[in-house]
């Protein structure tokens, strides 16, 4: 088994688990920097729901850079396990809550909390990103009012949505992950 490392904050330096298998793809370490310089200081005592958690990666790094707390979605027996163990390692366990189930099922429940951060890795070219952001859009006090949802995606599949409660306001591209910003349209 390979290691990604967490490059910021209380945990910098640390190296965490992947998966078995070829069922996730980690965030090269370019990637998950330039978002987190993207977020940047707002990041500090925010609440990120990761659905798609993988190996956890995304949300060990905003706990180490200051985040408050996690919630990490996956339904892969083994995604969990690795999860789970890299949260006791970088001795972030105590803020996160670990849910084995299906993301696309479990968002279409009435939210008990809503978060400051989305973040949506979902498997790729099976659309999964776009299913999910269509029940987060049906179903939107998952967010907070000035919250983000975050997509990672290869770029090849991108398409613009047309939503109701959320827009698109950003993209940016890192070699094969794009990143697709979405907010609350604002009042005019």
């Amino acid at each position: 088994m390979s290691s990604l490392r967490i490059i910021a904050g209380k945990a910098k330096g640390m190296r965490i688990q992947t998966v078995p298998g070829d069922s996730t793809r980690p965030i090269t370490d370019r990637a998950k920097e330039s978002l987190f310089n993207i977020i940047s200081s707002d990041l500090i005592d925010s609440s990120w729901l990761d659905c798609f958690g993988g190996t956890g990666s995304v949300s060990i790094e905003a706990l180490s850079r200051g985040a408050k707390s996690s919630t990490i979605i996956d339904l892969h027996p083994l995604a969990i396990e690795t999860i789970k163990r890299n949260l006791t390692h970088t001795k972030f366990f105590q803020y996160s809550e670990v849910i084995k189930t299906d993301t696309l099922v479990y968002l279409k429940k009435k939210p008990i909390k809503s978060f400051d951060y989305v973040f949506i890795a979902p498997p790729q070219y099976k659309g999964v990103w776009q299913k999910t952001i269509e029940i987060l859009d049906c179903n939107p006090d998952w967010v907070v009012d000035d919250g983000w949802i975050i997509v990672q995606i290869h770029p090849i599949e991108y398409k613009p949505l047309e939503l109701k409660n959320f827009k698109e306001f950003d993209q940016r591209k890192y070699g094969s992950t794009l990143f697709v910003f979405y907010q609350r349209p604002f009042d005019e």
